[in-house]
């Protein structure tokens, strides 16, 4: 099924076109220059109820794909590829659109320092100052599976 079409079953139609056009115009960008390898900005600390936590989830085939099928928008809810990209290197076909950038989650010196439950609250909530979006309609198995799979776009 075409991504626009993915889009408009779990989205709506006005996410949809944005897709559609996206993916139709706009090109694919090139992943940002090793120097923004950390990038150089930072989200608030998330409360500590949540900084703490850590992903309950094994990183099993089941979880994995899971998380994939989350991120590329394969599983109605997200798709977090659309701006992150299909690699997680920040460059989906939305990333030019936004100051700043979606974040590189393939910099592995990012996201490893990076604690699980700043990841879930960032997915939770959105990043302020961002064009980070909230996810408040996925569960909580659903954003720790998109945790793991953002841990493995870092390896």
């Amino acid at each position: 099924m075409a991504t626009w079409a993915l889009a408009a079953v779990s989205l709506g139609w006005r996410w949809a076109a944005l897709v559609a056009l996206a993916t139709t115009i706009l090109p694919v960008q090139a992943a940002p220059p090793a120097s923004q390898c950390p990038q150089p900005r930072f989200t608030g600390k998330a409360p500590d109820d949540y900084y703490s936590r850590t992903n309950p989830l094994q990183a099993d085939a089941g979880n994995l794909g899971a998380g994939e099928n989350l991120y590329l928008g394969k599983a109605s809810g997200s798709r977090c590829a659309i701006c992150h990209g299909d690699r997680g290197e920040g460059n989906g076909p939305l990333a030019t659109q936004f100051s700043p950038p979606p974040r590189n989650f393939a910099c592995a010196r990012t996201v490893n320092d990076i604690p699980d439950g700043q990841l879930f609250w960032i997915i939770r909530f959105g990043s302020p100052g961002t064009s980070m979006p909230s996810h408040l309609k996925l569960t909580d198995e659903q954003i720790w599976q998109i945790v793991l799979h953002l841990r493995q776009l870092a390896k």
